[in-house]
């Protein structure tokens, strides 16, 4: 019985990391170029159980007060012993484009990352929402500055009246270049980690190159998050979750019988 509580309490403990998975989705559906994370749960190794006191030969020596030692019982089957997360996963599926008419609004189609300057270091996000500051630099919605392909931020002149971005994150200003975003990506998906605030920051040893994908200017590429998948879910989710609550109380009373009405003395 107190293998039965341990299962279903590790059971109710995944579901609980599930639902914070699933509530955090749903939070970030308007944020832009944010990917959902989907929470990866592991059996953990199942028990082999056997039958004990079956066809055992009384005259055994290894027999003794109807136990046996030995390794021939017949194999009923397994237990299982609960599951728990093995990892949270990102899903990079490209999200929908929704137009905006902003010059300093860049979307990115296929792969990439661009560059922000933090208190933390160099991050990367896939926000494109971008503004010009007062003294005409690029930076991101919460002041951080937008790197460029020199590791140092761009300025906009205060003058310019037209603004335009290239496929690879050149930077016109009525027509003459002054500068290019850096635009990168990683070999593998898995060598960059959320951080939170919309931004990924590499692993040790993760060395990023040219992006393969391209900027789209005017547009802001929308969360990748289906708020009806999430929901749907979410409310399974809760269900397992009410079923480990019945397992485990279930357990409980099984357990306050056996104290104390089977053991009890007449």
């Amino acid at each position: 019985m107190w293998r039965g509580l341990y299962t279903a309490g590790a059971g109710m403990i995944t579901e609980t990391k599930r639902t914070d998975t699933l509530a955090n989705n749903l939070a970030n559906a308007n944020t832009n170029g944010f990917k959902r994370d989907e929470a990866v749960s592991r059996e953990f190794h199942p028990m082999l159980i056997k039958r004990i006191n079956d066809g055992i030969n009384k005259n055994d020596v290894t027999s003794f007060k109807q136990f046996h030692v030995g390794d021939s019982y017949p194999v009923v089957g397994t237990l299982g012993l609960g599951s728990h997360i093995d990892e949270i996963a990102t899903e990079h599926t490209q999200g929908a484009f929704e137009t905006t008419g902003n010059p300093l609004d860049l979307a990115i189609s296929g792969e990439g990352y661009f560059a922000i300057q933090t208190p933390n270091g160099v991050r990367y996000t896939r926000d494109g929402n971008f503004y010009k500051s007062a003294n005409g630099q690029i930076q991101t919605v919460n002041g951080q500055m937008v790197l460029g392909r020199n590791g140092q931020g761009i300025t906009i002149p205060q003058d310019a009246v037209q603004v335009m971005v290239g496929s690879q994150g050149e930077i016109y200003a009525d027509g003459q270049q002054v500068g290019q975003l850096q635009f990168v990506q990683f070999d593998n998906r898995r060598a960059v980690l959320k951080q939170g605030d919309n931004l990924y920051f590499p692993q040790e040893g993760a060395q990023p190159q040219p992006a393969t994908g391209e900027i789209q200017q005017g547009l802001l590429e929308r969360s990748n998050t289906n708020v009806v998948s999430e929901m749907v879910e979410l409310i399974n989710n809760y269900r397992l979750y009410e079923a480990g609550s019945k397992a485990v109380t279930t357990q409980d009373s099984m357990l306050e019988k056996s104290v104390g009405e089977v053991g009890r003395l007449s």
